[in-house]
């Protein structure tokens, strides 16, 4: 094993490796040229096309069509079991969860779990469900929901926030069934850790349907992508948008400054993350509230302050949905795409990466903790991806920029992107408002690094064990990851985590189609638990 993992610092030898040239690109241009290429790689392979002019990649079509399915499967969960979700996270339904002696039964699984009725898991559990919640949510709500709005609406115009919430909307069903299945064939080891996610339902789950070889080896591969996923999106674009409007904020202009702001900000997540699970809820369900709270304020202000121009900015991404005319978009299906495909990065709907965090769950009722994740989509994408986005083009009513291109718009002269927009946007209406998005921005980094942490670990020890040893090495090829992002162009690294998010969707939906008759029996198992309640 140790072999393995010595290779795998492969990765990061051109990262490391200081030549004379530093001295004269600095050292952040150096990073970036190392990393173009790997994330060219990934990107051109994760995202091949399925139709050509518009481009359209397989994965968004699975991603999406798959969300639609079982929309209607389990018939439209989104909206018909939307209060029983709040009233399980508020905790009306604790006395049914509560601890029982509960008789056994069905084919016992690692860690003591019965597939078909979770045996007492309120005491295997970990976190509460707000716990749980709140982690897999810090996951989620980040600058996918600053940056990547701002950088949505740069592509594709203000019709792109239309299908962004169409896309969350869907995702809501996708989370459901993923992150019923993570706690319903979750393992639980001898001293009581738990671990869950898609490789623990995909290869036990597919071994009961007789596909064990099939499952062991999907299992392996989403493992794999969710590494990169913590690497990319759950790492190195976070600290890169952090990175972004620090140094705005500070003026720093040295060719280096992104690396020293890198190596800071993994010092800081480093202590955080030896915690664990733990560690982490009891930070994230801190955090993610108040930050949240305070970003959903400063943007319920400026729209309050501009409410003339709501029926107006409604107006406009209705429209422009359906005939966009930012530059370069071409068609609807242009603006879709780009909608979708941000939306999709936000909220990680049909990833499965919060099904390993809501894994941890303390419940006895696999479904309860499901309907609990179904509220992420619709607070990550629906409530504050939409706001940030009127905020944005309520801005640009002023004809501050011009909608289409490559991503980076010209205001006043100056380039901005991402979270720059965003943070363009919030200076026009609230002063000071660079400090305390600023704050929020990082703050949103973070709290996604140490939660994605967390799901990477998980997978690590899926494939390498569950040793200390193992443990550090993935800690320190993270916590260097946020160095990487930091330094790298925003264009390298986004196009790199945009390819790790989405390729955990492919052996991902393996598992959802061959077990959501699985999430079907216990949600109906749940629902009529609570109605004996």
């Amino acid at each position: 094993m140790k072999k393995y993992l010595l290779s795998l610092f492969t990765l990061i030898v051109p990262f490391l490796s200081m030549s004379q040239d530093v001295a004269e690109k600095g050292l952040d241009q150096r990073i970036d040229e190392a990393f173009q290429p790997i994330s060219d790689f990934f990107s051109n392979v994760i995202f091949f096309n399925v139709w050509h002019d518009p481009d359209i990649p397989f994965v968004l079509v699975l991603l999406v069509g798959s969300a639609l399915f079982f929309t209607i499967y389990f018939g439209f969960p989104n909206i018909r079991r939307f209060g029983t979700a709040i009233n399980v996270v508020r905790g009306k339904y604790d006395d049914v969860d509560k601890a029982v002696s509960e008789e056994m039964y069905g084919d016992s699984t690692p860690g003591g779990d019965a597939i078909e009725t979770i045996r007492d898991e309120s005491e295997e559990g970990e976190v509460t469900h707000f716990q749980a919640l709140a982690t897999a949510v810090s996951g989620t709500v980040g600058n996918g929901n600053i940056a990547g709005v701002a950088l949505a609406i740069a592509l594709g115009g203000p019709g792109a926030t239309f299908w962004m919430i169409v896309c969350g909307f869907l995702g809501m069903s996708s989370k459901f069934v993923e992150c019923t299945l993570g706690v319903q064939y979750r393992d639980v080891g001898e001293d009581g850790t738990v671990y869950g996610g898609p490789m623990y339902y995909i290869s036990k789950g597919l071994k009961e349907r007789g596909f064990e070889l099939f499952g062991k080896i999907a299992a392996v591969i989403f493992a794999i992508f969710c590494i990169g996923g913590s690497f990319g999106g759950g790492n190195a674009a976070q600290s890169n948008q952090a990175t972004i409007v620090l140094k705005e904020l500070i003026g720093l202009e040295s060719a280096s400054a992104g690396a020293v702001i890198g190596v800071i900000l993994a010092i800081l997540v480093g202590i955080i993350i030896i915690g664990g699970i733990k560690r982490i809820a009891s930070v994230t369900e801190k955090v993610v509230p108040f930050m949240a709270v305070m970003y959903l304020l400063a943007c319920l202000y400026i729209i309050l302050s501009n409410i003339s121009f709501v029926d107006d900015a409604i107006g406009l991404i209705l429209k422009e949905a359906f005939n966009p005319t930012a530059i370069g978009v071409g068609s609807v299906i242009g603006v879709l795409l780009v909608g979708f495909k941000r939306a999709a990065f936000s909220n990680e709907a049909g990833a499965g990466s919060a099904s390993i965090a809501h894994s941890a769950v303390k419940t006895k009722y696999s479904a309860s903790e499901g309907l609990v994740a179904l509220l992420e989509p619709f607070i990550d994408t629906v409530v504050i991806c939409t706001m940030t986005a009127l905020v944005i083009i309520i801005f640009n009513f002023g004809g501050h920029f011009e909608y289409g291109g490559e991503g980076s718009v010209m205001i006043d002269g100056v380039a901005y992107e991402g979270a720059g927009i965003t943070s363009k946007a919030f200076a026009q209406y609230i002063p000071y408002s660079n400090v305390f998005l600023t704050i929020a921005v990082v703050l949103f980094a973070v709290s996604t690094m140490i939660s994605w942490s967390y799901y990477g670990l998980q997978s690590w020890k899926f494939l390498f064990g569950r040793g200390k040893t193992a443990d550090l090495v993935y800690k320190l090829l993270f916590l260097t990851f946020i160095v990487i992002g930091a330094a790298a162009s925003m264009g390298s690294i986004w196009a790199f985590s945009d390819a790790m998010i989405f390729a955990m969707v492919f052996p991902n939906m393996v598992g959802l189609f061959f077990l959501f008759p699985v999430v079907k029996k216990q949600l109906n198992r749940y629902l009529n638990a609570i109605k004996k309640d």
